[in-house]
């Protein structure tokens, strides 16, 4: 009998109904991110609550941590860079990640979408 692969941390989320770490306010978009910096590659880790676990290899200096987040949501979403910034918690682990020219429902299909590939 073949074992079954364990589910994703985004197939889990997409599973409760909703994607708790995005965030629609009249303020704009959000996607909440908790970042380890370091890592030995660039991944989503994990969906803990209200936030997206991201690993990242960059450390935790002079800004190359917030950049390398940007850079693996761009790449994992296929979004421009320049359509993410960190709105909160730049000297933080915990960060709120803005996101312009996108609705709720374009990001969750994209999270949506990172489960099929």
């Amino acid at each position: 009998m073949k074992a079954s692969k364990p589910a994703s941390p985004i197939t889990s989320a997409a599973a409760s109904g909703k994607f708790q770490f995005l965030r629609q306010t009249p303020k704009g978009l959000f996607i909440h991110v908790r970042v380890q910096p370091r890592a030995s590659k660039n991944s989503v880790d994990d969906v803990a609550g209200d936030a997206l676990k991201l690993r990242i290899t960059s450390p935790p200096v002079e800004g190359e941590a917030n950049r390398a987040v940007i850079e693996l949501l761009s790449r994992l979403l296929s979004i421009k860079k320049t359509a993410f910034s960190i709105d909160a918690g730049t000297k933080s682990r915990d960060k709120r990640v803005r996101v312009e020219g996108f609705t709720l429902k374009e990001l969750e299909h994209g999270f949506l979408s990172l489960r099929k590939g």
